[in-house]
């Protein structure tokens, strides 16, 4: 995990298998490919998270519950944790919404695939089961296609920023990555009440 901070400001880079959870001004930024991003918010506590996470290279069939597989049980800890982590510091569970990216299939058309689905689509197929089934609403998603993702989740105002990417071009990524990191700030800067420090 990478951490920057500008002014009272964090940017957070989340790799694959980490997870981060703030009540505090803070942006979180992954690249995903066929995994999964779980944005978390509570609304009124204002506490938001992120994960990143891969259920598994395995194949599975496509007529099997997810959340009751092998791969399920990656994406389950997953989320359980960053849920947990986000109930440790003043969420609720039951105010808990959802905005979910990835799942791209990158390496190709799976038609033909016999039974089998590829990671990609189980990864879909896993996160929209388990937020069913936990009751925690989605309020938006972009899930599949053939494209990676470099998304921004922002505390300020819980928006997600996406940029599909084909070919990643580190250093022009990050430069695009680091102008919507400050125009984020820009936005949550009108969002966040004033602090008053006491001496």
């Amino acid at each position: 995990m990478k951490i920057e901070t500008l002014r009272r400001f964090k940017r957070i880079t989340i790799s694959p298998g980490e997870f981060y959870a703030s009540g505090e001004p803070v942006m979180m930024t992954t690249l995903l490919g066929s995994c999964i991003a779980a944005c978390l918010y509570d609304p009124v506590a204002r506490i938001v998270g992120m994960n990143h996470f891969l259920l598994s290279n395995h194949r599975y069939a496509r007529n099997m519950a997810v959340t009751l597989s092998e791969a399920g049980r990656y994406g389950v800890q997953a989320m359980e944790i960053l849920i947990n982590e986000m109930m440790r510091i003043g969420a609720s569970r039951k105010r808990l919404c959802a905005k979910v990216f990835g799942g791209a299939t990158i390496l190709g058309s799976t038609q033909g695939a016999g039974n089998f689905a590829c990671v990609g689509e189980v990864n879909c197929r896993f996160i929209h089961e388990f937020l069913e089934n936990e009751n925690i609403r989605l309020t938006a998603e972009d899930l599949g296609g053939e494209k990676g993702r470099v998304i921004h989740f922002s505390n300020g105002d819980f928006a997600v920023y996406v940029r599909k990417i084909k070919q990643i071009q580190s250093e022009r990524v990050a430069r695009r990555d680091r102008e919507c990191w400050l125009k984020a700030i820009e936005s949550q800067e009108l969002t966040m009440p004033d602090v008053d420090l006491w001496q």
